[in-house]
């Protein structure tokens, strides 16, 4: 994942809210997709397409800390606006300076944590990937299906990581690992909770670990369409 992300985990660490949940309803695989479309289908990846406009406010809470910057994008013409409380820039991401470069960067680490299961299709041929369809969940202790991928060593603002996403029959991600590197134990493990829908867009609105010390969240969330 993306250079912010990395340096969160070495700092911030949440506990998954123990919640009860309807029972999903299985999803039939379709037979002409990979098991990586098969969970960006599920997050209504099919959807993408219409979305004109993408903003979202990305939220860190670790213990009585609080950290928040709004993004824009503009898909058609791939332009992003960045808000924090100190600035407002809004940059082409065809054209970047070293500036906008470092900006991009924690707009990437934001966008991947509020669409990851988008990235298995945009980012299939940039990483390597297993499948295991019966494992333990390392928060719930439930038994999901696993993908693990691992990007390569070359590339993006932080190459050779892992992630480990977790869902059951419905492909809907209930739990990750990133592991920074591609080292063998876990740097960080958390929820995907909280869904909602936005122009067919299924996006989790909250990402906790275990301990209760990390919670990162989603606010403000907003789709325009074509």
């Amino acid at each position: 994942m993306k250079h912010l992300f990395s340096i969160l985990v070495l700092f911030l660490i949440v506990l998954a809210s123990c919640k009860t949940e309807k029972k999903a309803e299985p999803v039939t695989p379709e037979k002409n997709l990979t098991i990586l479309e098969n969970v960006a289908y599920a997050h209504g990846f099919e959807n993408w397409k219409n979305i004109k406009k993408l903003g979202f406010t990305f939220n860190v809470d670790r213990d009585t800390s609080h950290f928040e910057r709004r993004w824009i994008w503009d898909t058609k013409l791939n332009l992003v606006t960045a808000i924090t409380s100190s600035d407002t820039i809004t940059y082409s991401r065809k054209d970047m300076d070293s500036t906008t470069h470092k900006t991009n960067g924690g707009f990437i680490n934001d966008k991947f944590w509020l669409m990851a299961p988008y990235n298995l299709v945009w980012d299939k041929d940039n990483f390597t990937y297993e499948h295991i369809e019966k494992t333990e969940a390392p928060i719930s202790k439930k038994t999901m299906q696993k993908l693990t991928i691992v990007y390569k060593n070359e590339g993006g603002y932080t190459p050779g990581d892992a992630y480990e996403f977790f869902f059951g029959d419905d492909y809907m991600v209930k739990e990750w690992v990133f592991r920074r590197g591609n080292q063998a134990e876990p740097s960080m493990t958390t929820t995907w909770e909280e869904y909602v829908e936005k122009d067919g867009l299924k996006i989790a609105r909250i990402h906790q670990t275990e301990d209760g010390s990390f919670k990162l969240h989603f606010t403000d969330i907003e789709t325009t369409t074509n």
